[in-house]
């Protein structure tokens, strides 16, 4: 990826974010309110992911699952107790994933790129695979319309942590790989344009 299509994509990801912020504002409100009180926990979610240069940056969401200590994982599947009826409904639409509008307009995150791990993963890349830092990661990319039925796989596997190390990381990698290779801004709006389709 040219310093020129960085500045292109930074100038979308910006202008883009803003005007959804400004739309979007009240009803990512309403949607932690609701979950506010469905969890019975703060309505919105913060963890922190891999970033950027391997940077770390606290990602947002819509909290979908209630606090469960007993449950100790670190892939979530579409059986997973924790996640609330609501929650699941956020899930299925995406609209878990709104408040990353604000990752977009700070600059931590941008719509389209690889969606970022938890530490662990690709701050552990190594070799050719570090390419993947190189650029902000994605609320979308290709890896993420691939496996866009991501947890429910995961739920049909025996060892799902086993079985996302080994299946579904690798993919990723060389799905993520190939996008940046290959980027152009068209492809960009693309994959923007498959994600709405497949809500």
């Amino acid at each position: 990826m040219t310093k020129s299509n960085k500045i292109l994509k930074r100038i979308f990801d910006f202008v883009l974010s803003f005007v959804g912020v400004i739309i979007f504002f009240w009803l990512i409100i309403i949607l932690a309110l609701i979950a506010m009180f469905n969890t019975k926990s703060f309505g919105f979610y913060t963890q922190k992911r891999v970033g950027y240069q391997g940077k770390i940056f606290w990602i947002y969401k819509i909290r979908t699952m209630k606090s469960n200590k007993s449950i100790l994982t670190t892939v979530t599947t579409a059986h997973d107790k924790r996640i609330t009826i609501y929650g699941k409904f956020l899930r299925k639409y995406k609209l878990d994933e709104l408040p990353q509008l604000i990752n977009v307009l700070f600059g931590n995150m941008s719509f389209v790129g690889p969606r970022p791990d938890v530490p662990g993963f690709a701050d552990q890349l190594q070799g050719d695979d570090k390419v993947i830092l190189s650029i902000k990661p994605g609320i979308t990319g290709p890896a993420s319309i691939f496996f866009r039925n991501e947890e429910v796989l995961l739920g049909n596997q025996g060892n799902p942590e086993k079985y996302n190390l080994e299946v579904i990381w690798p993919k990723k990698v060389l799905i993520n790989r190939k996008y940046i290779k290959e980027y152009s801004f068209g492809k960009d709006l693309y994959y923007i344009v498959q994600t709405l389709l497949k809500l």
